[in-house]
C-alpha cells in the first residue's frame, strides 16, 4: 500500500514532546547536576592555575578546558568520559520502550510515519544535548571571564564554537548507536548493556587491539626507520577507527594552537616553522576537517541502520 501524503508528518510534534520530556526527565536532571558540579570543580582549579600566566599566554581562556590541577583531571579529560554515557541515556530506551508500553500501535495509528517517529526521537536526544553543552559552554566562559577578569579573544571565541560543534557530533554517534540498540533489542537493560560494552571496547580495549593488529601487521624485524614509520601509520589508522581517538584529536588541535600536526612529523615538514607559534584557526581546521567528516558520518550511517531495520520490524509486535 503506498502511503499518503509526506512521511514527516508529526515530526515537529514528536520532537516538541520528546524534548519536553527529555529535559524535565529525572535522569537527565541527575546527569545535568553530575556534569555542571564537574565543569565547576574543573574549570575552578584550572583558573587557579591560570591565574599567574594571564598576560603571557595569548589563549589562555582555550586552557580553562585542558588544564588539569593535581588530583582533578581537565575539564575535556571529563567530558569525553561523560557526554557518551548522557548520549547512551537519552538514547536507549527511545523504541523498545514504546513496546514494553504497548503504545507504539496507537502513536502509529495516528498521521503518524514511522520515519518522523524516529527522526522526532533522534533530533530530540540531540536538541537536549545541544542545549547542554552551550549552557556548559556558556558556564565555563562566564567562569573565565569573572575569575580572569578578562573576555575570550574572537580566535578563542571560534575555536570553542568548533570545539562545541566537535563535542556535539561525538554526542550524536553514541545517541545514534543507542537508538540503533533500542531498536534491535526489546529489552531496554539489553540495549543499554550493548551500548555501554561497545563504549568500554573503544575507550579501554581498542587502543590496546589496535597496538597488536599493528605489532602483527607490520612488525619490526630490524630496526629500520621505514619499518616503524609503517607500523606507526598502520597504529594511527587503526586508533582512528574509534570515535574516542577522532574526538581527542580534534580537541587536541582545537584546544591547543601550537599543535601544527597530527601523527608522525617529518624534518623537511618543519623547515621555516617557527616552533611553538600558534597555528592560525583556517589551518587548524584543515587538520581536523576529516575528523569531524567522520564524525558526521558515523552519526549518519548509525541513524540509517536503525531507520531501516525499524522500518522492517512489525510494529504491532
Amino acid at each position: 500500500m503506498r502511503r499518503k501524503g509526506s512521511p514527516w508528518t508529526g515530526l515537529w510534534a514528536i520532537l516538541a514532546k520528546e524534548l519536553a520530556d527529555q529535559l524535565s526527565s529525572t535522569r537527565m536532571r541527575i546527569l545535568e547536576v553530575l556534569i555542571l558540579l564537574t565543569a565547576l570543580g574543573t574549570v575552578y582549579a584550572a583558573t587557579s592555575a591560570l591565574r599567574a600566566t594571564v598576560a603571557e599566554d595569548p589563549f589562555v581562556f582555550l586552557k580553562l578546558f585542558t588544564t588539569a590541577q593535581d588530583p582533578i583531571p581537565s575539564f575535556v579529560a571529563f567530558l569525553g568520559f561523560l557526554i557518551p554515557l548522557t548520549a547512551i541515556a537519552l538514547g536507549f530506551d527511545a523504541i523498545n520502550s514504546e513496546h514494553a508500553r504497548h503504545t507504539l500501535g496507537r502513536i502509529l495509528s495516528q498521521p503518524i510515519y514511522r520515519d518522523a517517529l524516529l527522526a522526532g526521537k533522534f533530533l530530540a536526544g540531540l536538541g537536549t544535548l545541544a542545549i547542554l553543552l552551550v549552557a556548559l559552554w556558556l558556564v565555563v566562559t562566564g567562569m573565565g571571564i569573572l575569575f580572569l577578569g578578562l573576555p575570550p579573544g574572537g580566535e578563542e571565541v571560534g575555536r570553542g564554537l568548533l570545539f562545541l560543534l566537535a563535542t556535539l557530533a561525538f554526542a550524536g554517534v553514541w545517541l545514534g548507536l543507542a537508538m540503533l540498540f533500542s531498536v534491535l533489542f526489546r529489552q531496554p537493560a539489553t540495549a543499554a548493556l550493548a551500548a555501554l560494552s561497545v563504549w568500554l571496547f573503544f575507550a579501554v580495549f581498542w587502543d590496546i587491539l589496535a597496538q597488536l593488529i599493528a605489532g602483527a601487521l607490520r612488525p619490526i624485524e630490524y630496526g629500520l626507520p621505514q619499518e616503524q614509520l609503517a607500523q606507526a601509520q598502520l597504529l594511527q589508522a587503526l586508533a582512528r577507527i574509534s570515535p574516542n581517538t577522532l574526538y581527542g584529536e580534534i580537541v587536541l588541535v582545537l584546544l591547543n594552537p601550537s599543535v601544527r600536526a597530527l601523527g608522525p612529523v617529518f624534518f623537511s615538514q618543519l623547515q621555516g616553522a617557527v616552533l611553538g607559534s600558534p597555528l592560525p584557526l583556517s589551518q587548524s581546521l584543515l587538520l581536523i576537517w576529516p575528523h569531524l567528516a567522520g564524525l558526521i558520518a558515523a552519526v549518519i550511517l548509525l541513524f540509517a541502520i536503525g531507520y531501516v531495520v525499524f522500518q522492517r520490524q512489525e510494529a504491532r509486535a
